[in-house]
Order: C-alpha cells, then structure tokens, then sequence
C-alpha cells in the first residue's frame, strides 16, 4: 500500500461523497471500504499484503463507491448495458458481489498462507471458499438487519429490484468469485508472497 493506493483510495472516497442519491446508502455501502482501510493502516507495520492483494482490495474499495454513490440498482453504465441487453435489472450488484467472493479469496490465502494457518495446504481452497461464502453469508445478514432498521429507506441499500432469489444469487455469485480467484491467480499470488516473505 503505496501513497498512489492511498491517493487514488481518499480521491474516490472523497468524489463518491459528492452529492450521492442517499447520503445513509452512501454511508452503509461504502463502509466496509472506510474499516478496510483503517484495517489496513493499523495493521500496515506487522502484516504487509502483496502488490496483489492491494490492488484487489482497491478494486473492491472502488466498486463499494460507485455503488455507494449512485446505489447498486442504478448504476449509469449497468442501466446502460440493461437496456442495450435487454435485461430485467441493473446487475451491478452482482458485480459487486462477485467481487466480494474474488478479493476476501486472495486476503484469506495470503494471511492462512503466510500465518502457516494449514498443516495440510491441500485443504486450502475448501477453507478460503468457506471463508469467502462466510463473509458473503455475513454480509447478507447485515443488509436484512439494516432493512429492519431503517425500514423505507432499505430498498436502496438492498438493491434487490425486485427479484425474490437476491440473496441467494448474490451468495451464488460470492461463490464463483472466490473459486474464480483461486482458479487463476494461485501462481501469480505463490509467486508475490514468496517474494515478500523473503525480504529481510
């Protein structure tokens, strides 16, 4: 996490809090991305990531703003492809919940990897998908906490747009990304955290 990282984190940041469509869903969206980063800048000193896992986590923080601003369900670019496509909604929240399968995949490897967490890497995979679909899973109940909360103003957090099986295929699709992630990354990540480890 380089000074360009944190510069292009705070700019996004800063720019999706300019007039959003709801300053509360604003603030519930991107608020895993704020305790990420201050996660990430306590912990900085004793546990360095990988180039790899930065950029992710910057990719994640990044999709947490766009959603924040506009809300999942109306995204320009995903109305754009909704109608262009012909689709029954704006899926970028399945976007986004791809990706909060794919980067908590890298985050969870890298840290059960390099803690020696595992006697056995051959379990590796199941437990970073079981983690992957916990953190979904988790996330999941937050929303429906949020929703009995904040009660009318929970459709824009939602962003279910109407569809009965949304949290069921937002899992499905946190699913796919943790095993997308370790499908094609593993080398390029072994490669990263074997040169990191062997800084002095």
């Amino acid at each position: 996490m380089n000074k360009l990282w944190l510069t292009v984190f705070f700019l996004a940041l800063a720019v999706s809090a300019i007039n959003p469509k709801d300053y509360l869903t604003w603030l519930l969206e991107t608020a895993p991305a704020i305790l990420g980063i201050m996660v990430l800048l306590a912990t900085r000193k004793r546990f360095e990531f990988t180039p790899l896992a930065y950029g992710l986590i910057l990719i994640l923080s990044l999709i947490l703003m766009v959603g924040g601003h506009y809300t999942y369900a109306e995204v320009p670019l995903f109305d754009w492809l909704k109608d262009v496509f012909k689709l029954e909604r704006n899926n970028f929240d399945k976007l986004g919940h791809f990706a909060q399968g794919f980067v908590p995949a890298i985050i969870a490897r890298e840290i059960i990897i390099r803690n020696q967490v595992l006697n056995k890497l051959s379990w590796l995979n199941f437990f970073v998908t079981s983690i992957c679909l916990a953190i979904s899973a988790l996330y999941e109940l937050v929303e429906w906490l949020a929703a009995v909360l904040i009660q009318e103003a929970a459709d824009a957090f939602l962003g279910t747009q109407g569809y009965v099986w949304d949290t069921q295929s937002d899992m499905a699709f946190a699913l796919v990304g943790a095993i997308t992630a370790l499908s094609t990354l593993q080398h390029w990540h072994d490669r990263q955290i074997k040169r990191l480890m062997a800084k002095p």
